[in-house]
């Protein structure tokens, strides 16, 4: 007799058919439902004015968010069902959920312009997110270029745009000054969300370490999570602004790497 449910199948209609589905491919599928959960229970957190907890939650949503694709590769886990299941995750937890959170605690007091902002950069998250899925199936994407984001990424994005709310838990005021300043920031963020931007991603080189930098990163981390449990929105103010200035870097970068590239391609021509 057929269950209440129909099958679970991973790779899709037109997959491999498996009788028994291992609990390892479940694994992944399982933190991005947690991870919504986070992010749906910021936004009520923050309607209820508990902001920091809230603010907490959507940090955990993007954290979350951002490691269920690596924990299903490390598991060998990976699905087409995850796939689709996380981009529809990271919608809620980078883009909607963030925006709320910012427009509860201080965008409602620049009036339509606060939501407005709101709306674009949750917007802005759903078409990187489109582009970002779309760019995957590029085949003519030089192959040194995926050291890179095309634009921020949505799980900083969703880090960078609640910047005000971290320096308004420092002890500034969120009056309506603060609230049309943050309506540019969000927009700001946005742009640069969907912009063309190079972010190093450090995808060939944060694999390995080398052995002579394997203590001072772990004592380098165990410092910052003790910054972060101890001075958590000055440090994460302070993270924010780095990031930011990470950026310029980023860029610069990636002009001197496309300049050497196109100096090589022209000496194998000649």
């Amino acid at each position: 007799m057929a269950g209440p449910f129909p099958p679970f199948e991973p790779h899709g209609g037109g997959g491999p058919k498996i009788s028994e589905i291992p609990l390892r491919m479940l694994v992944p599928n399982v933190i991005t439902v947690l991870a919504i959960c986070a992010g749906l229970s910021g936004i009520r957190l923050a309607f209820e004015n508990r902001v920091e907890i809230a603010v907490v939650m959507v940090l955990i949503a993007a954290f979350l968010d951002a490691v269920d694709g690596r924990v299903a590769r490390m598991l060998k886990a990976s699905s087409k069902f995850g796939a689709q299941m996380d981009s529809l995750a990271d919608i809620v937890n980078f883009g909607v959920a963030p925006a709320l959170v910012l427009y509860a605690y201080l965008l409602d007091r620049a009036g339509a312009l606060g939501w407005i902002a709101a709306l674009l950069f949750a917007i802005a998250c759903c078409l990187r997110l489109a582009r970002f899925n779309v760019m995957l199936e590029d085949p003519d994407r030089p192959a040194w270029q995926n050291d890179y984001f095309v634009g921020v990424p949505a799980p900083a994005g969703a880090a960078l745009v609640l910047l005000p709310v971290y320096i308004g838990f420092l002890g500034v005021a969120p009056d309506r000054t603060m609230a049309l300043v943050a309506c540019f920031y969000t927009v700001l963020i946005g742009f640069l969300m969907v912009s063309r931007l190079p972010v190093y991603s450090g995808k060939s080189s944060g694999s390995r370490v080398r052995r002579e930098y394997v203590l001072p990163l772990i004592l380098g981390l165990a410092l910052y999570v003790l910054f972060l449990t101890s001075f958590t929105w000055l440090t994460l103010s302070v993270s924010t602004v780095a990031y930011l200035g990470f950026l310029m870097v980023s860029m610069r970068a990636y002009a001197r790497r496309a300049a050497r590239e196109e100096e090589e391609a022209a000496s194998r021509e000649a």
